[in-house]
């Protein structure tokens, strides 16, 4: 997979990111969908600190345009030394369970790395998006056209809808992990540069019934998108959010 960088990052992105707080959590279903707007979070991560420096490393490459290597180099040498590397036994908070669990590795500091930066631009993309509705008020979903994009978001590919249409709320990306699909603003001239005449009709929604493993919870998640992921990074109010956070920090503290 190429190297992901993200150069020149909107201001909106930057205050997305630096108004987070932490939030300590075992699975990465704790913490779930827009609670990620109030929230930075690495599964199995209970170090505060720690979590604090993952977070700002995460803050450097937006600030910087850094790449996936430089944030690797910074972060790999740090979690070895608190010894947050490789397969470890930990116990579950929810359960009581010792359980044997991943914590650091190369593969999850990519898929940290690729989460938080497009979950930021794309929060701070929303921002400009509703800034500029009246002038530019279609979206096109963008797909990146190569053997790793999944099928259904190939599908997706050049749909144009207007920017408050109900889809977005659900299908906006990322839509999952390491998804790599975005959005396009458009006027109404680009919107005819691109052959349309009138924003397309928004697809038909199918979903797929998922459990949520630590809640037990039904859930039914929209085809094509991974579960967690079916929400608009950046509409979520965030003071809202942090109050549900907080009441899960203590519930965490409580069980350790």
């Amino acid at each position: 997979m190429i190297d992901a960088r993200f150069d020149l990052p909107p201001e909106q992105a930057i205050a997305f990111l630096e108004g987070k707080g932490l939030a300590v959590s075992f699975a990465w279903q704790d913490v779930w969908a827009a609670e990620h707007e109030a929230a930075f979070t690495v599964a199995k991560m209970a170090d505060l600190d720690l979590l604090a420096d993952v977070k700002r490393a995460v803050q450097s490459a937006i600030d910087n345009g850094e790449t996936l290597q430089t944030f690797k180099s910074t972060l790999v040498p740090r979690m070895q030394a608190a010894g947050w590397w490789g397969v470890q036994e930990q116990v579950d908070p929810l359960t009581g369970e010792l359980r044997l669990v991943q914590l650091g590795s190369a593969r999850r500091l990519q898929t940290i790395f690729r989460t938080n930066l497009s979950t930021a631009y794309a929060a701070g993309e929303w921002a400009q998006i509703e800034e500029t509705a009246e002038a530019a008020p279609y979206l096109m979903y963008d797909a990146v056209d190569d053997n790793l994009t999944r099928e259904q978001h190939r599908a997706w590919d050049g749909i144009v809808l207007r920017w408050d249409d109900p889809w977005w709320k659900t299908h906006r990306p990322p839509n999952g992990y390491n998804c790599r699909c975005s959005t396009i603003q458009l006027g109404a001239r680009d919107l005819k540069r691109v052959g349309k005449s009138a924003p397309d009709k928004a697809p038909p929604i199918k979903r797929r019934e998922w459990v949520n493993r630590r809640t037990g919870e039904v859930m039914q998640i929209p085809e094509g998108i991974d579960p967690g992921f079916d929400y608009n990074p950046g509409e979520g109010r965030v003071a809202e959010l942090r109050h549900t956070l907080e009441g899960k920090r203590k519930a965490f503290e409580a069980g350790r």
